[in-house]
């Protein structure tokens, strides 16, 4: 018998560590821990220092935190209305199938209903077919003719510096 849904509430700084943990985790699942650079300082800035940049939602169950879903506010010009990008949305292995990232998904919509945002999104690997059949379930429309496009590292330090 599969364990209940966790409850969903927002994260605390006291969440920081669990939640960093499982970015680590979502990093080797998506085979990416070579760029997985931050750490739970950089999340604890960014979700609860003196300018929070993001926002985190957790399930828990049983005061463990089974997963997450890292978000932030996106404007679009066409709309003229800001969006809410989903970061990154991580459940433990063993707690796939127990409703919990319906829950979170759920939890982020009502979030983004309740602020007007016009646009609720995110990006999922291309081989990641259970998380795209998941987010189609749910009603998402996995975009064909977009593409992510990232300048990093090196090349964003060029491009940075770049002043002609």
């Amino acid at each position: 018998m599969t364990a209940p849904v966790s409850r969903v509430r927002p994260a605390r700084r006291a969440d920081v560590p669990a939640i960093h943990a499982l970015i680590r985790e979502l990093a080797d699942f998506e085979r990416l821990t070579h760029v997985c650079t931050g750490t739970a300082d950089d999340l604890e800035q960014a979700a609860f220092g003196s300018r929070p940049v993001v926002e985190v939602l957790v399930a828990e169950e049983l005061g463990k935190i089974d997963g997450f879903a890292l978000f932030f506010h996106t404007f679009s010009t066409f709309l003229g209305r800001r969006g809410l990008w989903l970061e990154d949305l991580y459940v433990r292995p063993e707690r796939r199938g127990s409703g919990i990232g319906t829950a979170l998904l759920k939890a982020l919509a009502a979030l983004a209903v309740e602020r007007g945002c016009g646009r609720f999104e995110w990006a999922v690997l291309d081989w990641n077919t259970p998380a795209i059949g998941f987010y189609e379930r749910m009603g998402a429309t996995v975009l064909p003719d977009w593409r992510i496009a990232r300048v990093t590292g090196e090349a964003l330090d060029r491009l940075g510096r770049d002043k002609s």
